[in-house]
């Protein structure tokens, strides 16, 4: 699509610039002229436009956001199609000046924890209030997840969105492929349906990015993220962060449930246990809610200045003068009491501004230790620094979830105290305890035991294999092989040598020659072969063999074989008078019999006229033969 950049939209809505582009549709900020402010305005692609499919969506996008009205979801101003000017079906929103959820990820990486909650909060409370209307938002991800520069969390685009409200056309195929697969839920992947429970565990793999910083599947593909969401267990946020509380991992664990059931029910239910987790870790925020709960008391009346028909006094009757010296006494005694009371109150006072000085801001304040599991130590040391606090290194220990020269955990831990200008004490990863297995090829057994024994590895069990290097009742290799990085007390399986395999051979003497080779061979000998001639071995069959049959050989090792040429002699054959010359001459040469020509005549045709020694003479093979050709 092109930029319309500067186009007004029905008469009133002055596109200022492109902000962003999808498949569906493009976002301008824009200008409303007729109430003087800035707007969004979102324009369905022009080819989208002939497809019913997608122009009900976009109209349900707007029904579905107008239908709700929540200080986190982003509100609908508008909807129309362009009347004047360039064909186009539009949307108008409130514009956010700000940044997506998923950018604040990319750059901040993992929350804070108590940060993670307070983001939580309001995309919940939206959510609560999408679903008590029976509207499902189906598409959840950080980037429709906006935040404002004054810090304000909206949820926005609810294309997706179904419910009795807005109605519904799309299927639950385009459904699924319209949604974000990393966000989606098991039964959204199988049977292309979703409810509220759908959102929950979209809002629940939210949660496990802003705790983690990372996605719970990474694949190469998108169907095979899709294959883990349906087929395996979310990994748990203490397997990633060991600060997490228990509690707290507990529910987003529940939260991405593969069964729809075992999550809460809606993102209400949902977010009642998330403020009571926050309840439970900063007691704080209860006190405040139940302050803002408080009801109003109302105004007393002041009383009336005016004295109204004043009652007669009556003269009581004099007291006696033992009366008036007990009640004296009696008043002496209070005085003295109050007096009392009125030190210790000062006293008391006293003592409490004195040590909320001292643990204020005198010498006994306390500062808080910030977390910082997971942080290098010069990251740590970048964060206590400014708090006026310093830290050492009292252990390194070995830890399968955090990265070597990272902080496993602090002392005292994060959200604890410590006296101002104090120290905190840092344990820091040597990474995952490995041990590499030592080389035993060539050891014996006992010895190979010994080196494994050294390295904190176990011995497993000895299995025994022919080899041809490797003398006997010596080691060949380890399982798993030598240099392989190992976890401590790893068993260690040895293969031992049991020599040279041993075959027993077959006598081949008078048998194919070709036989022999094919099955020598077959059977792991390397077969060297010889001809010879032999006036009693017919031709290619094997005149000898060593070793004999009968014996045992190395497998691996060589046999040689003698395999028969046939005679020494040869016959001159009767059909070579008459033949064509060269005919002839190869017909001799094959019989192994040099062959010497005398050309006689002018003939083109060579023919051989004769023959020396002459036809049916017994010849050595290798003699010399005069054939003439005329």
């Amino acid at each position: 699509m092109s930029d319309l950049t500067g186009e007004l939209i029905d008469g009133r809505y002055q596109l200022l610039r492109q902000l962003a582009t999808g498949g569906m549709a493009s976002i301008y900020e824009g200008f409303d002229t007729r109430l003087d402010r800035k707007v969004a305005v979102k324009i369905m692609h022009p080819h989208l436009a002939q497809d019913e499919a997608f122009v009900s969506r976009f109209i349900r996008e707007a029904k579905a956001a107008a239908a709700l009205s929540h200080p986190n979801i982003v509100a609908v101003q508008d909807q129309g199609w362009n009347q004047n000017g360039i064909p186009a079906i539009f949307l108008v929103m409130e514009l956010i000046e700000g940044y997506t959820l998923r950018e604040y990820l990319n750059e901040r990486g993992r929350f804070e924890i108590n940060d993670a909650i307070n983001y939580l909060t309001p995309i919940l409370s939206a959510l609560a209030a999408a679903h008590a209307l029976g509207i499902v938002h189906r598409d959840i991800k950080p980037e429709n997840i906006l935040i404002s520069n004054d810090g304000r969390i909206k949820i926005a685009d609810f294309g997706l969105a179904r419910g009795e409200l807005i109605g519904s056309t799309m299927t639950a195929e385009s459904s699924v492929i319209l949604g974000s697969v990393s966000y989606l839920s098991p039964e959204q992947v199988q049977r292309g349906v979703a409810d509220s429970r759908s959102d929950v565990y979209a809002a629940g793999i939210v949660a496990y990015e802003m705790f983690t910083g990372q996605k719970p599947f990474h694949a190469k593909s998108a169907i095979q993220i899709a294959y883990k969401h349906v087929n395996e267990e979310i990994p748990r946020l203490r397997s990633k962060r060991k600060e997490i509380p228990q509690s707290l991992d507990e529910l987003i664990a529940s939260a991405t449930a593969k069964n729809p059931d075992a999550r809460p029910r809606s993102a209400g239910v949902f977010l009642e246990r998330l403020q009571q987790i926050q309840i439970n870790l900063d007691p704080r925020k209860n006190q405040m809610d139940l302050g803002l709960d408080l009801p109003v008391e109302p105004i007393r009346e002041r009383a009336s200045k005016k004295i109204k028909d004043s009652p007669k006094v009556e003269l009581a009757p004099k007291e006696t003068t033992r009366e008036v010296k007990r009640r004296e006494e009696k008043k002496r005694k209070a005085s003295k009491r109050v007096r009392r009371n009125r030190k210790v109150a000062l006293i008391l006072a006293v003592a409490l501004g004195v040590g909320g000085w001292w643990t204020l801001v005198g010498p006994g304040s306390q500062v808080v230790v910030p977390s910082a599991v997971g942080a290098t130590y010069d990251e740590a040391i970048s964060m206590f620094t400014p708090l006026g606090l310093t830290a050492a290194v009292i252990e390194n220990r070995f830890d399968e979830d955090i990265a070597k020269g990272k902080v496993i955990e602090s002392q005292p831990s994060g959200g604890g105290k410590v006296e101002a200008n104090g120290r905190v004490d840092l344990i820091i990863s040597k990474g995952p305890e490995r041990y590499k297995i030592p080389a035993t090829t060539g050891l014996t057994p006992a010895a190979a035991q010994t080196a494994i024994s050294k390295f904190t590895l176990v011995f497993g069990k000895t299995n025994e294999v022919f080899n041809a290097k490797i003398p006997k009742g010596f080691v060949v290799a380890s399982f798993p092989a030598a240099g392989t990085s190992v976890k401590r007390a790893a068993k260690i399986d040895l293969i031992v040598s049991r020599g040279i395999e041993q075959v027993a051979l077959v006598s081949y003497l008078g048998l194919s020659g070709e036989q022999a080779l094919n099955e020598l061979t077959e059977a792991g000998f390397n077969v060297e072969t010889a001809y010879a001639f032999s006036e009693t071995i017919p031709e290619l069959d094997v005149i000898s063999q060593t070793p004999a049959g009968g014996a045992t050989a190395n497998k691996g090792g060589s046999v040689s074989i003698l395999i028969s040429k046939g005679s020494t002699y040869t016959y001159i054959p009767k059909t070579v008078i008459g033949m064509e010359a060269t005919a002839g001459k190869e017909m001799l040469e094959s019989l192994g019999v040099k062959v010497a020509v005398i050309t006689i005549g002018n003939n083109k045709k060579k023919i051989i006229k004769k023959v020396s020694p002459a036809v049916n003479t017994k010849v050595k093979r290798g003699s010399l033969v005069t054939i003439t050709v005329g």
